[in-house]
């Protein structure tokens, strides 16, 4: 076991939550079996923070809780923004979960990230072409940095991705931690088929018409020696993955099955320009098969059961 500082076990020991984001399908703590019952580490912007109501969100899967850190980063008023499971042997997150709702969309454009090309800054970075930086919350010692990733052959390819947070300088200055960030190669990232997914998710499943909330993990395989190394300017070998994955779960009143339906993506990292993201879809069963991460877990047993079974393409448009 790796020894954490001090100060990470103090942030485990508060008791306020981060923002108030619904928990379960009716707003109150529903039982289940394989739920989120405990939070060994975790870190947030926010002092005094309710860390396993956090961690009982919808878009939470269930914490390993082992030589992991559960890292909440939150908005000034104390909306949660995005969170992740990051393992501390291996730099990298193992996912990066979010939600979409009305109002805190990748359809709320109120901020301009091409502001960050001229001038703008955020926690000192920005403003030169280069917003990227290591995410303040994690341990320097466990931080992977600018000099990782240069030089080595890979895109920072974003889980939560800045265009899914443009409704403030603080949410999108955020998706920016390297800790977001896996490497990608160019031509799965940029026009490739993980770009055409992303822009899916954004036109078709980020609507009021589709959606109440979309919770939506995303992440690329650190487990299972499903990953290879590069190696930057630092000389330190940074992780890559050699699958990426997404898995959604939707809310929506005239949906079905208690209102929920779910779907997955899995993905092999390499290039490919493929448009057809349908042939990539399967259940969120087999994508925990594949991950070994148990996607969902705080939904009540009887809805989680049906929905990560159930992978019906057509009410997904596919």
């Amino acid at each position: 076991m790796i020894k954490k500082t001090w100060w990470l076990l103090a942030f485990s020991l508060t008791f306020m939550a981060c923002g108030d984001d619904e928990m379960t399908p009716n707003g109150n703590s529903v039982p289940n079996k394989n739920a989120n019952a405990y939070v060994a580490e975790a870190v947030c912007e926010k002092t005094n923070v309710d860390y396993l109501k956090i961690a009982q969100r919808l878009e939470m899967p269930r914490l390993k809780n082992e030589s992991d850190l559960f890292v909440v980063h939150t908005l000034p008023d104390g909306t949660v923004n995005y969170c992740m499971e990051y393992d501390y042997g291996k730099l990298a997150a193992r996912w990066t979960a979010y939600q979409w709702y009305t109002g805190f969309s990748s359809k709320d454009s109120h901020w301009n990230r091409n502001a960050w090309r001229t001038g703008t800054t955020f926690n000192g970075f920005g403003g030169n072409g280069d917003p990227f930086q290591p995410d303040p919350l994690i341990p320097r010692d466990f931080q992977t940095t600018l000099e990782d990733h240069a030089s080595n052959g890979h895109d920072r390819g974003h889980m939560l991705g800045s265009a899914d947070r443009l409704n403030s300088k603080e949410a999108n200055g955020q998706t920016f931690y390297l800790s977001n960030m896996h490497p990608q190669l160019s031509g799965f990232n940029q026009r490739g088929v993980w770009y055409t997914l992303e822009g899916l998710l954004r036109k078709n499943y980020d609507t009021t018409a589709f959606r109440d909330t979309l919770y939506v993990v995303k992440g690329g395989t650190i487990d299972q020696s499903n990953y290879t190394y590069t190696k930057g300017q630092s000389g330190r070998n940074l992780l890559t993955p050699k699958y990426f994955f997404m898995a959604l779960l939707c809310k929506n009143k005239s949906t079905s099955q208690g209102g929920y339906k779910a779907i997955a993506f899995w993905m092999e990292h390499k290039a490919n320009t493929d448009t057809d993201v349908a042939k990539y879809a399967i259940s969120i069963d087999e994508l925990e098969k594949k991950t070994g991460i148990d996607f969902f877990c705080n939904l009540p047993d009887d809805i989680e059961a049906v929905v990560e079974s159930n992978m019906i393409p057509s009410t997904w448009g596919l």
